[in-house]
């Protein structure tokens, strides 16, 4: 029994080894990139916002990029009024996403160049004013579109944000 057992196991420890090895070696399929595409509705320069609007410029300590964004998020024709605004100074493009108070994502913009800005995000749904919300900006590196960053702003529709 044992004189049979031994070659078995040998050929079943032979054919684990060659499935492995061709596993392992076998060519990857790398999937493309595809850059973000950049905001159509961008507008050169710096917005004049209303000022009951709460437009300002947070900042986040170790962040590369500036942005200006509205904290009092209202609606407009289901769009959400944000004038999300990318510093003159930098390099880095942005783009901003509206998300839920779960995390689910309500709408975006394209990418934002410096010295451009953008006053509507598109919803995916209607939202009643007191909706909390989230807006998170997301900086990339001009020539890689690695991270640059993000920070995330909490406010509600119509209400105040907690920066």
């Amino acid at each position: 029994m044992q004189k049979v057992l031994l070659p078995i196991l040998a050929v079943c420890f032979a054919a684990a080894l060659a499935v492995m090895i061709f596993a392992l070696n076998r060519p990857q399929e790398k999937a493309e990139f595809t850059p973000p595409p950049f905001e159509s509705a961008a507008e050169q320069g710096v917005p004049d916002v209303p000022e009951d609007l709460g437009y300002s410029s947070p900042y986040k300590e170790g962040m590369s990029y500036r942005f200006s964004v509205c904290g009092n998020v209202t609606i407009e024709g289901g769009k959400a009024v944000v004038y999300l605004t990318n510093a003159e100074e930098n390099t880095a493009l942005i783009k901003l996403r509206v998300l839920d108070e779960n995390g689910e994502m309500l709408g975006e913009t394209g990418l934002i160049k410096p010295n451009e800005y953008v006053k509507y995000v598109a919803l995916s749904r209607e939202l009643p004013q007191g909706t909390k919300i989230k807006l998170k900006i997301m900086g990339y590196e001009p020539q890689t579109y690695r991270s640059a960053g993000a920070a995330t702003l909490n406010t509600t529709i119509g209400g105040q944000s907690d920066q």
